[in-house]
């Protein structure tokens, strides 16, 4: 787990009513426990930075006091640096509490100079969670010499100041803890790092469900990349579509501007020629190319390639049809495609699976039953727990991400798995589906690998429903789920 997974399940906790003030006292008992565990009433003192860190210390020196231990704060930094509303809360407790009590002391902290050495039997530093880039600073870097010479019983709060939580690594100096207290999950630095700074890890359970890491949430929104201010026409991505048929063209037209409100700056469409105008008619925002007259045939592919080339990704089979020749079609192009692709539709009915699990490059599937079936050739079972279990089976087995549309959606790599619940009834209306294979080609376009683009994807997409919804009940049109897809990415 890294800093990005934590931020993304504190705020999908927070959107289950878990709040992040709750997590914070949680993490600050856990920190309380452990030291009545290891001493007596005694001398603590806790060094606390401007961060969550700081506040998970506030937490603990409160409880701390009702425990009969004295207390002394070194706050590094000022009041108004505060970084959390979370942190705010509890330093206003302390400084209440400080009116009242000859057992805590609180020694706010601008300049090295004010720092003075410690002979507490517990030095605690909750000082900085998410690292740093170079040297460590002052007042910090005094801290870190002061709380390393103590003599006392080190306990660092989530991880060593200094070591960096992604890789483990220590650039200049870093807090040598003899106890490092992290909660939920192990941090990836943590797994990596040297013992000499971490101590004895403990892993402390601060109340999060298994849930907010198996479901979709507007945390997950925090993954989505960013976009470079000096950015060039084409560099935020190329989706290319390959859909349509003589009776289909609205499939690849909302998949093709779902994938440019994804966030990518080129969508194409390669359809047949009998559709090319009414699909250029949707936006002017579209470039399409025609192919042959009524379907996709094997004449197409050397095209289709050549066009291919510019893409940063590929979704096939929104309106395709399932003409034999457009499979013979299909199933060429996939053995010489080099790009991460999004199968969607009647591609799945008539797609060789065996060719999926051969692919070098990451693919992502979209079926609902019917088309999990058609392409698998296993039927999929009522129940919650057993759906997940086929879908990882076989998503693992064809080396693939697998998108099992439903009124839950099941997202799985073969190693790990999400569940997204966002969406109504409303959006079995035709498209919505062109509008996910849209969605999450776009992602994958933008950098994102083809897990990521899924779950993302299908949270996305059944969010702007959720949206049609609230505007027009269960009256809504897949083209309106389309138009509500940038206040989704708004919420983050």
């Amino acid at each position: 787990m890294n800093i990005m997974d934590m931020n993304v399940i504190d705020s999908n906790a927070s959107t289950m009513g878990i709040s992040r003030l709750t997590l914070m006292e949680n993490a600050g008992r856990s920190i309380a426990n452990k030291i009545v565990n290891i001493s007596k009433p005694c001398k603590v003192t806790i060094f606390a930075g401007t961060g969550g860190n700081g506040g998970d210390g506030f937490v603990a020196a409160r409880h701390l006091l009702n425990m009969d231990f004295e207390v002394d704060i070194y706050f590094l930094g000022h009041p108004s640096d505060i970084k959390s509303t979370e942190s705010l809360k509890n330093w206003e407790i302390l400084k209440n509490i400080n009116i009242k009590t000859n057992s805590l002391e609180i020694h706010v902290i601008k300049d090295s100079s004010q720092l003075e050495s410690t002979n507490s039997a517990v030095v605690v530093d909750a000082i900085l969670g998410t690292g740093i880039k170079g040297n460590i600073r002052e007042p910090v870097s005094s801290a870190v010499d002061i709380i390393n010479n103590s003599g006392g019983t080190v306990i660092a709060v989530d991880i060593p100041t200094g070591l960096d939580p992604q890789t483990g690594m220590v650039n200049h100096k870093a807090v040598e803890a003899d106890f490092t207290i992290t909660f939920h999950k192990q941090k990836k630095g943590i797994k990596n790092g040297d013992k000499k700074y971490l101590g004895t890890i403990v892993v402390c359970d601060i109340g999060i469900p298994r849930e907010v890491e198996l479901y979709t949430g507007p945390g997950d929104l925090l993954r989505l990349n960013g976009r470079e201010t000096n950015s060039h026409k084409g560099q935020n991505g190329n989706v290319l579509v390959v859909g349509g048929s003589n009776e289909y063209s609205g499939a690849p037209a909302l998949a093709a501007l779902s994938a440019l409100r994804s966030g990518a700056d080129i969508s194409i469409v390669a359809c047949p020629t009998s559709v090319a105008s009414p699909i250029r008619s949707y936006s002017p925002d579209l470039i399409v190319k025609g192919l042959s007259d009524n379907y996709i045939n094997f004449d197409d592919t050397s095209k289709i390639l050549e066009i291919s080339k510019k893409a940063d990704s590929m979704v096939i089979g929104c309106g395709i049809g399932m003409e034999e020749e457009t499979s013979l079609a299909l199933n060429e192009m996939i053995e010489k495609i080099q790009k991460p692709i999004v199968i969607d539709a009647d591609a799945l009915k008539i797609l060789d699976s065996n060719l999926i699990s051969e692919h070098r490059n990451e693919i992502v599937l979209t079926p609902h039953k019917a088309e999990f079936k058609a392409f698998f050739g296993v039927d999929i079972p009522e129940k919650l727990s057993q759906k997940i279990d086929i879908v990882s089976e076989y998503s693992k087995e064809c080396t693939c991400t697998v998108v099992l549309k439903g009124n839950v959606d099941i997202i799985s790599n073969g190693e790990s798995v999400k569940l997204n619940d966002t969406g109504n009834p409303g959006m079995t209306v035709g498209g919505t589906g062109d509008v996910l294979a849209g969605l999450i080609g776009g992602l994958l376009a933008q950098g994102h690998n083809a897990y990521e683009s899924a779950y993302l994807g299908a949270f996305i997409n059944g969010t702007a429903g959720d949206i049609a919804k609230k505007e027009y009940g269960y009256n809504y049109l897949a083209s309106d789920v389309l138009k509500y897809i940038p206040k989704v990415f708004r919420i983050s």
